[in-house]
């Protein structure tokens, strides 16, 4: 049986939001996240090329890692990103139909929300994760009071704004994971300056 996302956070609850990421990038990228202790590897479809880099990491890693998009705004791309070998679909926003079309893929969906109304509809569409987006312009006790009204067990991650300094909180009031995205990883940026920040990252969480 395929290992579930929260199999994959309990490994390291670090989601690397690749965000600008090519495809000549993907695979020493990837191995420097991977060689960190990283092993879920988001390319935002706003992304160059973005199926092919989602290729690229899949073809090279194989099950070593859950690869795939976030930044998914329609079918196709569900469809495209199924057909690269993609196992995982991130979406910015809260959009049940895009959900159901990842199940019937067998993708691993986590959607974005906002509020609980957004979180019940998401989970009602067979969400297995919530992506708590923008979490800047929420607190660790918003997330409290969600995952106190949510189905135990549920997996939210927040996502916007976490690096090093600032996950404690959010972790300290129930984050199953966190997606971290520029504080990981910007355009162009060398392997080994990637290697160096997602080393600090894994030392936060297991400081933690």
């Amino acid at each position: 049986m395929a290992p579930t996302l929260t199999d994959w956070l309990a490994r390291c609850p670090l989601v690397a939001i690749l965000r600008g990421l090519t495809p000549e990038e993907a695979v020493p990228v990837g191995e420097a996240l991977l060689a960190s202790g990283i092993t879920v590897l988001e390319v935002p479809m706003n992304s160059p090329r973005p199926v092919e880099s989602i290729r690229q990491l899949v073809h090279h890693f194989g099950d070593r890692a859950l690869i795939g998009a976030g930044t998914v705004m329609t079918p196709a791309q569900v469809s495209d990103v199924a057909a690269a070998g993609g196992q995982l679909i991130v979406t910015p926003h809260a959009d049940a139909e895009l959900v159901r079309v990842a199940k019937t893929r067998g993708l691993i969906a986590a959607p974005g929300f906002f509020t609980p109304a957004e979180a019940f509809a998401l989970l009602a569409a067979g969400a297995d994760a919530l992506k708590l987006f923008p979490a800047e312009a929420a607190s660790p006790a918003v997330l409290r009071a969600l995952l106190a009204v949510l189905p135990k067990g549920t997996p939210v991650l927040p996502v916007g704004g976490m690096a090093a300094d600032t996950i404690g909180p959010w972790r300290a009031a129930g984050a199953a994971g966190f997606g971290i995205g520029s504080s990981l990883y910007k355009p162009g940026d060398p392997a080994s300056v990637v290697a160096e920040r997602a080393r600090a990252l894994v030392d936060a969480i297991r400081g933690g």
